[in-house]
């Protein structure tokens, strides 16, 4: 069994990256006074108490009395693009738990810092806490190095981590976006330790009808209002159509060294009747014309 204490990030801050990517250790014992990570005896990262636990989850697969343990039903929609003015981030806000509606109201959009944003499809728990220990890790590399981590270094240190347990039934599909002082960064990251780097992603069950309204109406040299917009109808969309994808939409931009929060909270079925009546499918929002002529 592997054994992980909080210490082995805050100790040695190069745990989890390759060589290429290891930091010189000069600042030795800076963070070993920081309050609620030193208690060894309440915080340690435990695995499942069976022998091989990189095919447990496999092994429930095969087996046909555990085989549904693993038939996880999930939905959600997430999606982010890079723009001639920034990066745009937007996402619904449904968590299911099966057949089941577990919120309507969570936030899928994690703020790591005041520059990097990170999103959630997936378990929710477990992209809330690996990209929670990027945050601490982003935190930790500031004070050592007096500044800001690189987007792709931020992205490349969580994609180690998850690699670490690859196989060990972690369910991620994450975006890691910011625009440091080299690049407009966005990255996509999942539980196989997959990294790449993109300008255009859409993430979960309803990507599908994500994508069908972003490789219509993308283009790079869209206005900040432009993006916003198509941001705001692909997640609608997607959640008109995928039952996985609901509640509200919430948007973000990127821009240089910092992020904004655009829409907080928009109900979809607000932004389906502003839509619908400027498509001329609503006369007065009330009665619906023929379908046939929109």
């Amino acid at each position: 069994m592997l054994n992980f204490t909080s210490d082995d990030f805050l100790d040695d801050i190069n745990f989890g990256m390759p060589e290429s990517f290891q930091l010189n250790n000069e600042l030795e014992g800076l963070y070993t006074d920081i309050p609620n990570f030193n208690n060894q005896s309440e915080l340690i990262f435990k695995l499942a108490p069976v022998e091989e636990n990189e095919k447990f989850v496999s092994h429930l697969k095969d087996n046909k009395l555990t085989k549904k343990l693993t038939d996880f039903k999930k939905g959600t929609t997430t999606l982010g693009f890079v723009y001639k003015e920034g990066i745009l981030i937007a996402v619904d806000s449904r968590a299911s738990m099966g057949s089941f509606l577990g919120s309507q109201r969570v936030r899928k959009i994690i703020e790591i810092n005041d520059y990097l944003l990170g999103t959630m499809a997936g378990g929710a728990a477990d992209c809330m806490y690996w990209e929670r220990r990027l945050a601490t890790w982003c935190k930790l590399y500031e004070l050592r190095h007096g500044e800001k981590v690189p987007v792709s270094a931020a992205s490349q240190f969580l994609a180690n981590m998850i690699t670490q347990y690859r196989g060990y039934g972690l369910s991620m599909g994450t975006m890691i976006a910011g625009w440091d002082k080299r690049e407009q960064g966005l990255y996509y990251i999942d539980d196989d330790g997959t990294r790449l780097k993109g300008y255009l992603f859409s993430i979960g069950s309803g990507s599908t009808y994500a994508y069908g309204v972003l490789d219509t109406k993308y283009r790079w040299d869209m206005t900040k209002e432009e993006a916003i917009n198509l941001g705001r109808e692909a997640i609608y969309h997607a959640t008109h159509r995928d039952c996985g994808s609901g509640g509200v939409v919430r948007v973000y931009n990127i821009v240089p060294n910092a992020w904004e929060k655009i829409i907080e909270a928009e109900d979809v079925n607000i932004v389906h009747d502003q839509l619908a009546q400027a498509k001329g499918l609503y006369d007065d929002g009330s009665e619906t014309k023929s379908f046939l002529k929109s």
